[in-house]
């Protein structure tokens, strides 16, 4: 009997060494993690003043930490679900179209179109931007699991978009940096402007070095007459366990010579707003993320209220809510952002525009503001 019970604590500490090395070589070789910076960009990641005691640095004390009890209720909601989470019905997009987004393309025109969560088109100063791509089933490291994308009766995909300038990344999150989408990407897109150490992933998937800018807050580059700055945020970066916040987080101020737009990529609310107002500001279109947010990781991504009045402290004249109607990523229904938001921008007399997945909004015509979430079950 005891040679049994040997034989079989055997097996299964053998098993786990097995199931220990397959992870480690998985996290190690499968190309979506992507790459730790190293080489000349770890030194100059090393040389920024954001960068300290051997990561990236938010500008104010941010936690991002919770309880193992905390943990434990979050993970358990996320798995059993949360009722009214995701929509139960199909999300009926609008096809996207290319003539009224590209205009006659002078530097007065601006135009967006939003397909959920972070992606966006952005026609400024002639230049098609396209921001954190996920055109993926799921904003995860795997095909197979992860937060799976809500139901639309239309998903774009690479092969639909315009010709696009330049792609745009706020940091490397699953979320906003999406694997699969990028290796269609390449080739087909010449320039991407990203945050200092995040060319590292780029790079491993095959993206040439020069076409690569990375920036570090408050660094600006120019792009034909528009001048992209790579303005703070408040949140965290890494792809993996081991590489947390080794590549910066960031928001962009897009400058044009007649027109501004912000978008805040992910962020916690912070004074630092106000400062992105009053140095880039006024804008003309504020980009600003309302979804994904909780109590415990408030630090990190704002509350729908915050929202609202960060739209003011960047001094954007009209706000386009993002980061929402796509993934399931938090523990509230998912159109519980947008619901927060508009009530409290009606208080503070803000202008907000609510467009349909694929919609176009043009600076200076009619600005949809029809709540399409409340016609569906």
């Amino acid at each position: 009997m005891k040679k049994v019970l040997k034989r079989m604590a055997l097996i299964l500490v053998s098993l786990l060494i097995l199931l220990v090395i397959a992870v480690v070589a998985f996290v190690n070789f499968a190309p979506q993690f992507g790459e730790n910076p190293a080489g000349e960009r770890l030194k100059r990641i090393q040389a920024s003043p954001n960068f300290k005691d051997g990561t990236f640095q938010n500008l104010v004390p941010t936690s991002l930490d919770m309880s193992a009890g905390k943990m434990v209720s979050a993970t358990w909601k996320m798995l059993t679900g949360v009722p009214g989470a995701e929509p139960t019905d199909t999300i009926q997009t609008v096809p996207f179209d290319q003539a009224v987004f590209e205009g006659n393309g002078g530097p007065e025109q601006v135009a967006i179109s939003w397909f959920g969560h972070s992606s966006l088109l952005i026609r400024i100063q002639g230049k098609t931007l396209l921001t954190d791509p996920v055109f993926s089933e799921r904003a995860s490291f795997a095909s197979f699991s992860g937060p799976k994308r809500f139901p639309f009766d239309h998903y774009m995909n690479v092969d639909e978009l315009p010709p696009v300038d330049a792609v745009v990344l706020s940091h490397d999150h699953y979320d906003h940096m999406d694997y699969e989408t990028f290796t269609k990407l390449k080739g087909k897109v010449s320039r991407f402007f990203v945050p200092l150490g995040v060319g590292a992933h780029l790079e491993k998937w095959g993206i040439a070095p020069e076409q690569i800018t990375e920036l570090d807050w408050h660094e600006s580059t120019k792009f034909g007459d528009l001048t992209l700055v790579c303005a703070p945020a408040r949140h965290f970066s890494g792809r993996s366990l081991t590489n947390r916040n080794g590549t910066l987080w960031c928001s962009w101020a897009l400058l044009g010579t007649q027109k501004r737009v912000y978008y805040g990529g992910d962020t916690g609310y912070y004074p630092g707003l106000k400062t992105i107002g009053e140095k880039y500001g006024p804008f003309d279109i504020a980009l600003l993320e309302c979804g994904a947010y909780n109590e415990d990781w408030i630090d990190i991504h704002m509350m729908p209220e915050q929202t609202a009045q960060a739209q003011l402290d960047v001094k954007g004249d009209l706000l386009i809510p993002i980061h929402w109607g796509k993934f399931n990523l938090a523990l509230h229904t998912w159109r519980d952002p947008i619901q927060r938001l508009m009530k409290k921008s009606a208080e503070l007399g803000t202008k907000v525009a609510t467009p349909r997945i694929g919609e176009v909004v043009v600076l200076g015509s009619t600005v949809p503001t029809g709540r399409w979430w409340e016609t569906m079950p």
